[in-house]
C-alpha cells in the first residue's frame, strides 16, 4: 500500500520560511517524479514544485525563486524549502507521487496546511 505522509506545515508570518516533508513508502521512489501541489479555498489545485527521477526541477511561476524543491532517494523523502513566504502562499499543500514509466501510477498525500499571517 502506498503512503505519502507529508509534514512540516504551519502558521508563520509573512517573510517567514518553512520546510515541507513527505516520506513516501510501498513504492519504489527512485522511479517516481515527486512534486508539491496546493490548493487554497475557493481555487483549483496548482502545481508548487515538482522533481524528477533525474533531479531536474521545476516550480510554478508563483514560487520561483522562493521555494526549493529536493529529494533525497536513500529516504524515499521530497522536500519543499519555502522562503520569503506570502499571505498568498496560504494553501493545503499536497504531495504527488507520479512513476515516470508509467503515469497512471500516481498517488496523493492527505495534505499540510500551510498558513501565513501576521
Amino acid at each position: 500500500q502506498v503512503q505519502l505522509v507529508e509534514s512540516g506545515g504551519g502558521l508563520v508570518q509573512p517573510g517567514g520560511s518553512l520546510r515541507l516533508s513527505c516520506a513516501a513508502s510501498g513504492l519504489l521512489f527512485r522511479f517516481y517524479r515527486m512534486g508539491w501541489y496546493r490548493q487554497a479555498p475557493g481555487k483549483q489545485r496548482e502545481l508548487v514544485a515538482r522533481i524528477r527521477t533525474s533531479n531536474s526541477p521545476n516550480y510554478g511561476e508563483s514560487v520561483k525563486g522562493r521555494f526549493t524543491i529536493s529529494r533525497d532517494n536513500g529516504k524515499n523523502t521530497v522536500f519543499l524549502q519555502m522562503n520569503s513566504l506570502k499571505p498568498e502562499d496560504t494553501a493545503v499543500y499536497y504531495c504527488n507521487a507520479e512513476n515516470e514509466l508509467s503515469a497512471s501510477l500516481n498517488y496523493w498525500g492527505q495534505g499540510t496546511q500551510v498558513t501565513v499571517s501576521s
